[in-house]
């Protein structure tokens, strides 16, 4: 993800709830900016913008503070669980060129063989790319595959300059035979096996209709006696 993204911001000397609720109340973000050896930075950030900006996981954008620019990418977005408002940023300053650790999210693609469920083990993997390069998310074909299939962290492809720091071995996706349809399979036998248990009599046993026929003739035969 490149760094195009420019947010305009203002420092803020005012802290705790009270403050920050009025920050959101006229539509602004409180934020804060950490990283290599410097104080940190008390921010606040236009509501929508910033909004717009932080919609992808892992966002890097431009800072500009009165003319003072950072480059710094989101490391933590608190959204209010109900209205979904980002209520809080904490950014980490980066540079460009440097090589930074980040969660991408894994996303399949694809609808595998019929009869079976795709599950995400891993719903992240932890990657190393250089900042201002990042993956949005990491892109898993799981088109037409059959029950059983199975990839680990070290089959997925990866873009040019990313590299993998999740164990390799880990498993990622895999393709299972769904429960429901087996119990259906298994569930119809039975009422098969039962169906034909009740349409054909034992061996050496009338069948119900002749047994009933014989009972008829013989209190008939009795009558006229």
């Amino acid at each position: 993800m490149s760094a195009d993204i420019r947010l305009p911001a203002e420092s803020r000397t005012e802290f705790g709830k009270g403050a920050a609720r009025r920050l959101r109340r006229a539509d602004k973000v409180p934020a804060v900016v950490y990283g290599h050896g410097e104080a940190p930075l008390h921010l606040s950030l236009p509501g929508h913008e910033t909004m717009l900006a932080l919609k992808h996981r892992n966002a890097v954008v431009t800072l500009d503070l009165s003319g003072d620019e950072h480059l710094a990418l989101a490391k933590f977005v608190q959204r209010d669980p109900i209205k979904g408002f980002i209520e809080h940023v904490d950014f980490v300053t980066v540079r460009r060129g440097e090589k930074v650790q980040v969660e991408v999210p894994v996303v399949t693609d694809g609808e595998a063989m019929g009869g079976t469920v795709v599950v995400v083990d891993h719903q992240t993997l932890l990657i190393e790319a250089e900042a201002t390069h990042l993956p949005e998310s990491l892109h898993v074909d799981v088109d037409e595959k059959p029950a059983g299939f199975q990839l680990h962290a070290k089959d997925v492809v990866l873009p040019e300059g990313v590299t993998l720091v999740t164990d390799p071995e880990a498993l990622v996706v895999s393709v299972n035979e769904t429960h429901l349809d087996a119990e259906l399979a298994e569930a119809e036998a039975e009422v098969g096996a039962g169906a034909a248990g009740a349409e054909e009599p034992a061996a050496g046993e009338p069948a119900a209709a002749e047994g009933d026929a014989a009972a008829e003739d013989a209190a008939q035969e009795a009558e006229q006696a």
